[in-house]
C-alpha cells in the first residue's frame, strides 16, 4: 500500500475529524477506537497503513461505503508523495511545471510541450477538477495509481489521476484545429472526470507519454508461406512489445501430412508454429507488466483442429501444447447444422484444397443462412474425387470443443457466416476470425512477401499489404450516464475521441497503419450493465431486462452513427465507403431500423459518408470499469462481496451502489439462467455493428446436453462469438489486459 509517511497524534485526530465529516452516514466509533489502538501499540508510528486497513475491513454489503473513507486516505497519501516529489505546496500545482519536467525526464513525449502552450496550459489547469478524485472507490483508485499514473525510473509518484484525465484529452485532441481545440479538450475531460466513460487500457496507459501505443488490440491472417509465417511471428512480437493484444488466424496455413514443394506428407501442419508463438507470447512481455496475450483461431473444417483443440489440455503430450496461447473456432452454419443433425463433418487440407480446385474454403461464406457460396464449395470439396478428406462425427468434434472449454475456459467461438453477412464491409473483404476478447470483428487478409533486393547499398523489401486490423476501444459507463441522462453530448465526444486515436497514434506495423488509415474502425462499448439493471429495479431474468436493454443500446447505435456522420461532414468519410453497407443502406435495413428518425441518419449517412467503417464493439473491460467503480462490460457480477488479491493482502469489494435496494437485483453469474444472458446479447447484438466480449458462466457438472443447448442457443440467435465460457473448473482463465476499456 506503498511507504509509510509519519504522523503526529495531531495529525490522525484531526484525519478522522475530517473522514468523519465527510461520511456521515457512517459510524465511526468502532473504527476510531481501532486506529487508536492501532496507534498505542506502534508508538505513534505511521498510522495511514492503520487508517486504510481498519476502513477495508468494514466494508461489507451492509456497509460497502467504507470503501471511501479508505480511498480519502490513500488520496492523501498519493497527494503528500506527490508534493514531495514535485516540489509544491499543495497538489495540482503547476501543471506546466509537472509536464515540463517529466518531458525532461523522458518520461512524457515532447508532443506535449510542441503541441500546447505555456498560456494553454494555464488555461486547462483552472479546469482541474481535484474534487472528481472523491468518485474514486478504494480499489479504483489503487488500480489507477499502481498501473497508469505516470512515475519516475525509480516509482515515484508524479501525475495525480485529474492531470491523467487532461493528459490523455489533451493528446488525443492535439491536432484539432486551434480555434476550437481548447473547447474539445474541456468536453473530453468532462466525459473522463465524471467517470462518464473509460478509454482503453493502452489509451490511459501511455496517452502523452514517451513510451508504448493507444490501440488495444490487433488481428492479422498469417499467409501460408515459410516467410509468411516467421514474417507474423515478427510483428506479433512487436506490436505485444509495445502493449497490444493480438488475434492471429491460422486457417490458410496447410495441415499435417500436407505437402511442400510437391513432396508429399512433409509438412507438420499448425502446432509447431503455435509453439513458436506461444514462446513469442512468454518471451517478449507487455512493457515489462505481463507476458503477451495472443489468440489463435483455426476453422472447425481444417485437418489440424483436432490436435488444435487438446493444445490447452493439462494432460497428454507437452510437445503438442501450447498453455500460453488462447483458442478460438471459426464456425459455419453448416457445421452447427451437421451437430443437430448428428452428420458426419469433412475435414481438409487447405492447401490442397487451394491446388486441386484453385480457390480457398476459408474465402467463403454462406450469404443467407441455409444457403450461400461457403456450403456449394465445401459439398464441391467433398465430393471430390481426388481430394484428401478426414470423416469425424460433427457431435464428436463438438464434444471436443467442450471438454476443452469446461478444462480451460476455451475455445472461444467465432461464428463465421452471422460475422460476414453483417459485415458493412463486405464489398471490400472477409472477416476470418476475431480478437484476443472477441470483440473486433473487421476485414482481414494476409501480408505477403514479393521481393528482397539490394538498391544503393540498402537492403529493401516489398510486400502486399493485407488488412492487417487496428481496434481503437473506449466505453460508456451505462450506470453513471443514462442515470445522470448525458449520452447524446457523452458519445458526440466519445466517437470524436475514438477517431483521433487513428491520427495521433503511432503504430509500430506499416500494414497495420494502412488498414488502421483505410476503415477508420473504431469500437464504441459499453460497462456497468449489471450495475444499471440494479439502480434501476430490473431483474437480470426478464423481459423487462431485454425490453429496457434493446432501447437503451438502439439508442446508443442511434447517437453513435450520427456522431460519426457529423465527423464525416467535417473531415470526410473513411476511404473504403464507396460500395459499403453504408452507403447502400443495406446496413439499416438489416437492422430493421425503420423509423423515421432512422430513416433520417440513413439518408445522412448516404449524403455525406461516415467517418469510421467500424464503429461499436464491447470489449470486457474489468480494469477500466473498477476504476470507474461499476460492473465489467455487459456480464453480471460474480458475488455482490468479494476480495480482490493483491501482492501481500486482500481488497474488500462489494457491489457498486450496494443497498437494500439494489441488493436483491444483484444475483451471482453463476446463479442465473444463461438462455437469459443469451436473449439480452441477441437483443443488443442487433444494434452493436461488430461483436461483443460474451461469458458463459456454467457450473463445473453441467451436463454435455445443456452445455450444447446453450451454444445452440447462441448461434441460432445471432450471436456473432462467444468468449470464454466460464465453469469453476476452468483455472487458466485471464483477462485481456489490452481490450480494457
Amino acid at each position: 500500500m506503498g511507504n509509510s509517511q509519519v504522523k503526529t497524534t495531531r495529525d490522525i485526530m484531526e484525519d478522522l475529524v475530517a473522514l468523519e465529516m465527510a461520511f456521515p452516514q457512517l459510524s465511526f466509533k468502532e473504527y476510531q477506537d481501532k486506529v487508536w489502538t492501532s496507534m498505542t501499540e506502534t508508538s505513534n508510528a505511521s498510522m495511514d497503513d492503520f487508517l486504510i486497513l481498519a476502513a477495508l475491513e468494514r466494508i461489507s454489503q451492509f456497509e460497502p461505503d467504507w470503501t471511501y473513507v479508505a480511498a480519502r486516505v490513500y488520496l492523501n497519501r498519493l497527494y503528500k508523495q506527490s508534493c514531495e516529489n514535485r516540489q509544491t505546496e499543495k497538489p495540482y500545482d503547476s501543471f506546466y511545471d509537472l509536464v515540463s519536467s517529466l518531458t525532461s525526464k523522458g518520461l512524457y513525449s515532447e508532443d506535449l510541450l510542441t503541441y500546447y502552450s505555456k498560456e494553454e496550459f494555464n488555461l486547462l489547469q483552472v479546469e482541474l477538477s481535484p474534487e472528481k478524485d472523491e468518485l474514486f472507490t478504494y480499489i479504483g483508485l489503487v488500480t489507477l495509481a499502481e498501473r497508469y499514473l505516470a512515475k519516475s525510473h525509480q516509482g515515484e509518484i508524479f501525475e495525480l489521476p485529474q492531470e491523467r484525465f487532461m493528459i490523455i484529452a489533451m493528446e488525443l485532441m492535439k491536432l484539432e484545429t486551434k480555434d476550437k481545440r481548447i473547447a474539445l479538450i474541456k468536453e473530453a475531460y468532462w466525459a473522463l472526470s465524471n467517470l462518464y466513460m473509460t478509454v482503453a487500457t493502452p489509451t490511459l496507459a501511455n496517452a502523452g507519454k514517451n513510451q508504448g501505443q493507444l490501440s488495444s488490440c490487433f488481428i492479422d491472417t498469417v499467409d501460408d508461406s515459410l516467410r509468411g509465417i516467421y514474417d507474423s511471428n515478427t510483428d506479433i512480437a512487436t506490436l505485444s512489445k509495445n502493449g497490444g493484444g493480438i488475434g492471429v488466424y491460422l486457417g490458410k496455413i496447410r495441415s499435417r501430412g500436407s505437402s511442400i514443394k510437391g513432396f508429399k506428407g512433409v509438412s507438420s501442419g499448425v502446432i509447431p508454429w503455435m509453439k513458436q508463438l506461444n514462446n513469442t507470447a512468454v518471451a517478449v512481455d507487455q512493457l515489462g507488466q505481463r507476458q503477451g496475450a495472443i489468440a489463435v483461431y483455426l476453422d472447425i473444417w481444417h485437418k489440424d483442429i483436432l490436435s488444435f483443440l487438446d493444445t490447452r489440455l493439462n494432460n497428454g503430450d507437452e510437445r503438442q501444447r501450447t498453455h500460453d496461447l488462447f483458442t478460438g473456432v471459426c464456425i459455419p452454419d453448416l457445421f452447427m447444422e451437421a451437430v443437430e443433425k448428428r452428420d458426419s463433418w469433412y475435414l481438409f487440407d487447405p492447401h490442397e484444397v487451394r491446388e486441386k480446385l484453385g480457390y480457398s474454403l476459408e474465402d467463403y461464406f454462406d450469404q443467407t443462412k441455409g444457403d450461400g457460396e461457403f456450403r456449394q464449395r465445401y459439398w464441391e470439396c467433398v465430393h471430390h474425387p481426388t481430394l484428401t478428406k478426414e470423416e469425424v462425427p460433427a457431435i464428436e468434434l463438438f464434444k471436443r470443443i467442450m471438454i476443452s472449454q469446461l478444462e480451460t475456459g476455451t475455445p472461444y467461438m467465432f461464428y463465421r457466416d452471422t460475422v460476414n453477412r453483417m459485415n458493412a464491409n463486405h464489398h471490400q473483404g472477409l472477416i476470418y476470425c476475431s480478437n484476443l476478447c472477441t470483440e473486433i470483428t473487421q476485414n482481414m487478409s494476409a501480408t505477403t512477401f514479393e521481393s528482397e533486393k539490394v538498391i544503393d547499398g540498402q537492403i529493401v523489401t516489398a510486400k502486399n499489404p493485407g488488412d492487417f486490423v487496428v481496434c481503437n476501444l473506449s466505453s460508456i459507463s451505462l450506470a453513471k450516464s443514462v442515470k445522470a441522462d448525458v449520452l447524446e453530448r457523452l458519445i458526440e465526444i466519445q466517437v470524436r475521441m475514438l477517431d483521433n486515436v487513428i491520427d495521433v497514434n503511432t503504430i509500430p506495423l506499416p500494414q497495420a497503419e494502412l488498414t488502421n488509415q483505410k476503415y477508420r474502425g473504431i469500437g464504441l462499448g459499453t460497462f456497468g450493465w449489471h450495475h444499471l439493471l440494479a439502480l434501476e429495479g430490473i431483474k437480470w431474468e426478464s423481459e423487462q431486462a431485454v425490453e429496457y436493454g434493446d432501447r437503451i443500446y438502439e439508442k446508443i447505435a442511434y447517437l453513435t452513427i450520427k456522431a460519426s456522420v457529423e465527423l464525416a461532414k467535417e473531415k470526410g468519410a473513411y476511404p473504403a465507403f464507396e460500395g459499403s453497407d453504408w452507403q447502400t443502406g443495406a446496413y439499416f435495413s438489416k437492422r430493421g431500423y425503420g423509423t423515421e428518425e432512422w430513416a433520417e441518419l440513413q439518408t445522412d449517412v448516404q449524403t455525406y459518408g461516415i467517418r469510421n467503417g467500424y464503429v461499436m464493439a464491447i470489449a470486457p473491460n474489468s480494469s477500466t470499469s473498477i476504476i470507474a467503480g461499476s460492473t465489467a462490460s455487459i456480464d453480471p457480477i460474480f458475488r455482490k462481496e468479494y476480495s480482490e488479491e493483491k501482492k501481500d493482502y486482500k481488497i474488500p469489494v462489494t457491489a457498486p451502489d450496494l443497498s437494500p435496494e439494489t441488493t436483491w437485483y444483484y444475483s451471482s453469474a453463476y446463479q442465473i439462467n444463461q438462455h437469459w444472458s443469451i436473449k439480452q446479447n441477441a437483443m443488443r447484438q442487433r444494434h452493436i455493428d461488430q461483436s461483443i466480449s460474451f461469458n458463459l458462466y456454467v457450473s463445473n457438472d453441467i451436463k454435455a446436453r445443456a452445455l450444447l443447448d446453450l451454444h445452440f442457443d447462441a448461434w441460432n440467435s445471432g450471436l456473432k462469438t462467444t468468449y470464454y465460457t466460464r465453469s469453476t473448473s476452468a483455472a487458466n482463465i485471464e483477462e485481456c489486459e489490452s481490450c480494457h476499456s
